[in-house]
C-alpha cells in the first residue's frame, strides 16, 4: 500500500488503527530488508505470514505475473493448474539460464533474487555446521549422485587425458553410478578392518596412484556420512594425497552437514591439503522433499564453472523449499536442530547398546561414525536369517534401519560386490544399523527400541515353530502392530508433524 493508498484509507478507518497495521506491516517489510540487505539466515526464524508476503512480493516481479503480459515466447511460464499455481507461488520460470545455473533472467526478476538469496543462506548454514572456509555454492536440483556426476564431468575437462575415479568403497549404489554416469572408470579401493570399524586404507590409494599414474585420475571421491560400520574417510590423510600428487579431490558428503565431525573433517582437509568440491544432499540436512542438493568448494571460480556446465534452465522448487525452510528456522533454530541431533546421537547408542545386551547381541563400536551404528545379529533362532528382522521391522512401520547379512553379491555397471551392504568383502557378524539424523525426536528412539526388541524377543523364543517364524508379514504382523501404536508409542512433538509457525 503506497503513501497516497494510505491517506484514503485513513477516510474510510480512523486514522490511528491504520497507522497502527501500516507500522506491523513495517516491521515486516524491515526483516526482508535485513534479509537482502546481509544475505544471512536471520537469528529468529520468520513466521509463515512474512514468508508469503516476501514471496507474494517476489513473485509479482516475474512476467507471468504482470499485469497486461502479452508472452509470445515457447517458454512463458504458463501455468493450467490453479493449484500447481499455488503450490510454487506462481514462480514458474525456475532458475539459471541456458549457459549457467546461476545466471538472472531478465523476465524473472523475482525467481532470480530468490535464487541468489537461497544460494548465499545456504553458504551461511553451512559455516554455522562448522565449515568455515567455504567460498562458493548453489543449490542444484538434483539428487546428490547426478550432482557428483556434474562434479566429475567438470573435473574431466581440465583433465582431458585422466578416466580414473578412485574410490573408497561405500555400499550405496548411486554413489557408485555416478562414477559410471560420468563415463568413467571407478577403481574400487577396499576398505580395511579395525576392531569394528572398516577404515579407509591409504596405502592403498597411495599405491594405485603410483600404478595408473596420477595424471590419469580424474579425482579420488571420498566419503563423510556412511552407515556403519564403515566410518568417515581420513579426509586429512587423502587431501594430502591430493595436494602432493596434483590430484582433484571430491567429497560425498550426502548427509555429513548435520554432523560436527564430518564438517570438521572437511574444513580441516581443506587445510591441511587439497579439496576441490563437496555435495550434500537438501532433503537429509535440511528436511525439505527430495530433488534438491548443494554444491560447494573452496574456490569460488571452480564452483562456478560446475554451475556453468549445467545444460539449461532448472526447476526453482529445490530453491524455493530450502529458502522457506532457513528463514523458517533461523539460527537459533538451526543450531538448535544440531545440538538436538547430537544428543540423541547418544541416546540413541546407549538405548541400542542395552537392548543388544538384553538380547545376547555386541553393539558394534564405530565410535568414529557420528551417525549411524549398529548391532550384530548373530543369535537368532535357527528358524530366522537375519534379513527377517528387517522385514519384521519394516511391516512395524519402523522405517530407516539396515540390516545386512553376509552372502550377498550385487553387480552394477559389470563390477560384482561381495556382501553388497556392508561395505567389505569379509565382515564378520550380520547387522542392524540406525541412524540419528537431523529432526528426530525422542520420542522415535524410544518407539523404535520398544519395537526392536519385540522383534527380537519374537525371533529367538525357542517356543515359535518354523511356520510361524517365517510367516513376518502376515496377520499376526497387525495385530501386534495395532497393539504397539496403541500401548507403546509416546507422545512426540516431532517437527515433521508439526507446523512450527502455525
Amino acid at each position: 500500500m503506497n503513501e497516497e493508498a494510505v491517506k484514503l484509507s485513513e477516510k474510510i478507518v480512523p486514522s490511528n488503527y491504520i497507522q497502527q497495521g501500516i507500522q506491523a506491516k513495517h516491521a515486516r517489510e524491515n526483516l526482508i530488508r535485513q534479509l537482502i540487505q546481509h544475505k544471512k539466515m536471520p537469528d529468529t526464524g520468520w513466521d509463515n505470514i512474512t514468508i508469503e508476503m516476501f514471496l507474494q512480493d517476489i513473485a509479482i516481479m516475474d512476467s507471468n505475473n504482470f499485469n497486461g503480459n502479452c508472452g509470445v515466447g515457447e517458454r512463458e511460464a504458463r501455468i493450467y493448474s490453479s493449484l500447481v499455481y499455488k503450490r510454487h507461488y506462481g514462480l514458474g520460470h525456475g532458475i539459471g539460464r541456458s549457459g549457467d545455473i546461476t545466471a538472472v533472467q531478465p523476465k524473472a526478476a523475482g525467481s532470480s533474487l530468490l535464487m541468489k538469496l537461497t544460494n548465499s543462506l545456504v553458504q551461511d548454514a553451512i559455516k554455522i555446521a562448522g565449515i568455515k572456509s567455504i567460498s562458493n555454492c548453489f543449490v542444484v536440483p538434483m539428487a546428490t549422485g547426478m550432482s557428483l556426476t556434474l562434479c566429475m564431468l567438470t573435473l574431466k575437462q581440465k583433465r582431458k587425458t585422466a578416466k580414473y575415479v578412485l574410490w573408497p568403497r561405500i555400499d550405496q549404489k548411486s554413489c557408485f553410478k555416478s562414477i559410471l554416469t560420468a563415463g568413467l572408470e571407478p577403481v574400487i579401493i577396499e576398505n580395511v578392518l579395525n576392531g569394528d570399524e572398516l577404515q579407509t586404507d591409504i596405502g592403498a590409494i597411495k599405491y594405485k596412484i603410483s600404478e595408473l599414474g596420477a595424471e590419469n585420475i580424474v579425482c579420488i571421491m571420498t566419503t563423510t556420512s556412511c552407515f556403519a560400520p564403515r566410518i568417515p574417510d581420513k579426509l586429512e590423510d587423502i587431501a594430502v594425497v591430493c595436494k602432493d600428487f596434483n590430484i582433484p579431490h571430491l567429497i560425498n558428503n550426502a548427509y555429513g552437514l548435520q554432523s560436527s565431525k564430518c564438517t570438521h573433517l572437511i574444513q580441516q582437509a581443506s587445510q591441511v591439503g587439497h579439496v576441490d568440491l563437496f555435495v550434500q544432499s537438501t532433503d537429509k540436512n535440511f528436511m525439505v522433499p527430495v530433488g534438491g542438493s548443494i554444491i560447494a568448494g573452496f574456490d569460488t571460480s571452480l564452483v562456478d564453472e560446475v554451475g556453468k556446465n549445467y545444460p539449461g534452465r532448472a526447476s526453482s522448487t529445490p530453491s524455493l523449499d530450502l529458502f522457506i525452510t532457513l528463514v523458517s528456522m533461523g539460527t537459533t533454530g538451526y543450531k538448535a536442530l544440531l545440538s538436538e541431533r547430537k544428543e540423541l546421537y547418544k541416546y540413541l547408542a546407549e538405548s541400542l547398546q542395552s537392548t543388544a545386551e538384553k538380547h545376547g547381541e555386541k553393539f558394534l563400536n564405530t565410535k568414529h561414525n557420528p551417525i549411524s551404528m549398529g548391532i550384530t545379529l548373530d543369535k537368532l533362532n535357527m528358524h530366522v536369517s537375519a534379513t527377517e528382522i528387517g522385514s519384521m521391522l519394516f511391516t512395524r512401520f519402523v522405517s530407516g534401519t539396515r540390516v545386512i547379512a553376509p552372502g550377498k553379491e550385487n553387480t552394477i555397471g559389470g563390477h560384482c560386490f561381495k556382501n553388497f551392504g556392508s561395505h567389505s568383502n569379509n565382515y564378520p557378524s550380520s547387522y542392524l544399523t540406525a541412524a540419528a539424523a537431523i529432526g528426530m525426536k525422542k520420542c522415535d528412539v524410544d518407539l523404535f527400541i520398544t519395537r526392536l526388541d519385540k522383534v527380537l524377543m519374537k525371533c529367538k523364543s525357542d517356543q515359535k515353530d518354523t511356520n510361524n517364524m517365517n510367516s513376518v508379514s502376515n496377520q499376526d504382523n497387525v495385530s501386534e502392530f495395532e497393539t504397539l501404536t496403541i500401548n507403546d508409542q509416546p507422545e512426540c512433538d516431532s517437527l515433521s508433524n508439526k507446523d512450527v509457525n502455525s
